[in-house]
This record gives C-alpha cells, structure tokens and sequence, in this order.
C-alpha cells in the first residue's frame, strides 16, 4: 500500500523500535519455544481473522515447525481470541495465541512470546512516521515534532490499554502526555 504513496510522502525513520509477532502464551505455562509445543492447550493455536498476515505466518510456522503441523489453527476473530485469553487466563488454562506488540493485552496479562529458533515470525520491527511532502516547507513546526516523535512499545500498549478499558482517544492520549512530560517536551523542543 506505502508503494501507492511513496511519491507523496517522506518516511522520517522510526517513532517506534521492537514491534514483534510470534505465538505467545501466558507466563505461567511452563514453555519458552515454538519447539517446545507437544499437546498443550489442546494442540490448538487460537488466532485472529483468517488472511491476517500472522495467520499467513502462523500457517508457515506449522510448515516449518513439525511438532506443530498437525496442531489446529483456530481463527475465529480478534475479539474473540482476546476473550478466549481472557478466559483461560483466568481459569489459569493453556492457551496459545498468534500475538503482536504493540498490543494491550500485553499490559493487561502476563504473556511471553515463544522463542522462534528457526525466524519464521522475522526480527523485531519498527513503525516509522510518514508526513506528506512540503510538510517541511509549509508547517515546520508541525514537521519538527512528527520528526522528533518517539515512543516505545509499552508507551503505545499503556495508551491503548486505557481506551480499550473506557477511557476516549482523547484522553488517553492526554493522560500519557501529563505522564511522560520530559518526552514529550523533547519532541517540542528539540
């Protein structure tokens, strides 16, 4: 999609380091590698919506990764996936889910991503700023705080752990600012 804009946009580089995707379970389960899966949780991987690009990586893990290709990759829908997390954290239960961070479930549950010996889910990511060109020219002071915008994965999932618990867009995003003051004076002031 970026490609059907990149003549109308400049990427000024990361605003965020260390987005990652994988198969991830709750902590307390006694796992810490994709290798590791025998029959737990019912041999089942919940997922998100089918066609997800994690589904399409989660379905070449099961092609890489023998010990999980008969394992059944279930992918009912976001929501219901974080319900079934929630469930099952609850009841202290198995369960292995395909996961993101950024995310607020990882703020909400003690979760740990299974290792990935052979890199099918890739290295970690970045989220960079776009900003239109001439942005530079004609707002510069807008330009220069997208430019210094940084933040990292828990400043992200923090702010949308609390609108996912109520809270509006608004002021989540105000109530992070009046936290993290000296970040963001830096973004301003630099």
């Amino acid at each position: 999609m970026l490609s059907e804009y990149e003549h109308q946009v400049e990427d000024l580089g990361p605003n965020l380091e260390g987005a990652k995707s994988g198969l991830v379970v709750p902590t307390y389960m006694d796992i810490d590698s994709i290798e590791d899966l025998t029959n737990q949780a019912g041999q089942t991987i919940v997922g998100i919506e089918p066609g997800a690009g994690i589904i399409i990586q989660t379905e070449l893990a099961q092609d890489v990764y023998s010990n999980i290709s008969n394992w059944k990759l279930d992918t009912p829908s976001t929501g219901a996936m974080l319900a079934l997390l929630d469930e099952a954290i609850t009841n202290e239960e198995e369960i292995v889910i395909t996961g993101w961070t950024p995310h607020w479930k990882f703020q909400r549950y003690d979760l740990k991503f299974l290792e990935d010996p052979e890199n099918v889910y890739g290295e970690s990511e970045q989220i960079h700023t776009l900003a239109r060109l001439g942005l530079a020219e004609e707002m510069p002071e807008a330009y220069r705080i997208l430019d210094n915008f940084n933040w990292t994965v828990e400043d992200m999932e923090s702010v949308t752990l609390a609108m996912e618990n109520g809270i509006t867009k608004k002021q989540a995003a105000q109530d992070w600012i009046d936290q993290n003051r000296d970040k963001v004076d830096e973004w301003l002031n630099n």
